[in-house]
């Protein structure tokens, strides 16, 4: 099969054909249809992970996977309702099945998780095999290149609003910041909308076109945040609500400037989640934090529970996209592309 394989920090990706996984009784090998490429497919080449795992190489890459069952693994129960030509998304997380947090559901944050595309198998290949408890069954009227990016960008930002809602930041005299509005932020615009009850949404970026993506997804106001300070979007702020500060904010970049700029704008009582990993330190004032009793909830990726939800949503029509697609032989381009910003909303892999 083909597979784009990483060899080297710091180099392509090796297209090159390797020999199909051998697929273990308990698990389901699903033909590839549409794989997502996240800036974290760029982290890994780029080597961001290695301070917090030491990964054996080559490996191949993706991890937003959607496709069509190809072949059933003996041990796979018919209860399961998997069928061959089945349309499935992979979800993230395989956990040991073991600890509290698996047994909680949230095998994403095992201690001992595996995950495609940071091992040896991933999605930017033409088989994959999955364990059956990771596989979710899709209704074969959407589009692969559209259901990808829900395994991550779409299911990471859907998590990160729910933990803001779940928390009570959100409601009708709430205001929520989306604060980068790239391959995450259209989506967490929509679920903020979707979610919010009533809350009033507000995107903030750097790109002008990028916050055209977020108003034509509901957003009830755009602030572009290039060149400006803190006080000036305050002032900003102040005249599109009253208001000059946030009750809720999820951070879609994570990156150091924009995370001084956003936690400046939390309220009182605010709650701030994260979900961008652009850059590798926060460094903010600790003491409004304290005295103006502010949360920080990190949220990494979703559960299966997370991830039906989404499928969900998609299937009655409530999420939209922004798609560009490409050919497996353009992945390496594309990372480029990525690597610069370059690219509005999400890059999916086509086969």
């Amino acid at each position: 099969m083909k597979a784009a394989r990483l060899h080297e920090y710091f180099k392509p990706l090796v297209l090159e054909d390797i020999p199909v996984p051998d697929l273990q009784p308990d698990e389901i090998l699903v033909n590839v249809k549409a794989c997502g490429m996240c800036r974290s497919d760029v982290q890994l080449v780029d080597k961001y992970f290695q301070k917090y795992a030491d990964i054996p190489r080559p490996i191949t890459v993706g991890h937003e996977i959607a496709g069509i069952i190809h072949t059933i693994g003996d041990l796979v129960p018919s209860s399961s309702g998997f069928k061959e030509g089945d349309h499935v998304v992979v979800a993230p997380g395989w956990g040991d099945g073991t600890c509290r947090h698996c047994q909680m559901g949230n095998t994403q944050i095992c201690a001992n998780v595996r995950w495609p595309g940071f091992g040896p198998v991933g999605g930017f290949a033409e088989f994959i095999p999955v364990p059956a408890r990771y596989l979710i069954k899709v209704d074969k009227s959407l589009k692969f290149e559209e259901l990808a990016p829900l395994t991550d960008a779409g299911l990471t930002t859907y998590r990160g609003v729910k933990k803001l809602r779940d928390a009570g930041a959100l409601g009708p005299d709430r205001i929520i910041g989306v604060f980068g509005i790239g391959g995450l932020g259209g989506y967490a615009v929509q679920y903020a909308k979707l979610l919010g009850a009533g809350a009033t949404v507000i995107a903030f970026a750097r790109s002008a076109e990028k916050l055209e993506v977020a108003k034509e997804y509901g957003a009830d106001y755009i602030v572009p945040i290039k060149g400006k300070s803190s006080e000036d979007i305050a002032k900003e702020l102040s005249k599109l609500t009253g208001r000059g500060d946030l009750d809720a904010i999820i951070d879609c970049a994570g990156a150091p400037e924009m995370m001084q700029l956003a936690f400046s704008l939390l309220s009182i009582s605010g709650h701030y989640t994260d979900v961008g990993l652009v850059g590798d330190q926060i460094d903010i004032p600790l003491f409004p934090r304290v005295s103006r009793e502010q949360t920080f909830h990190g949220s990494f990726w979703g559960n299966n529970t997370d991830l039906m939800e989404v499928m969900a949503l998609a299937a009655h029509g409530k999420v939209r996209h922004t798609i560009k697609t490409f050919a497996f032989e353009e992945v390496n381009e594309q990372l480029d592309l990525l690597r610069t910003g370059d690219i509005v909303g999400r890059a999916v892999m086509k086969f």
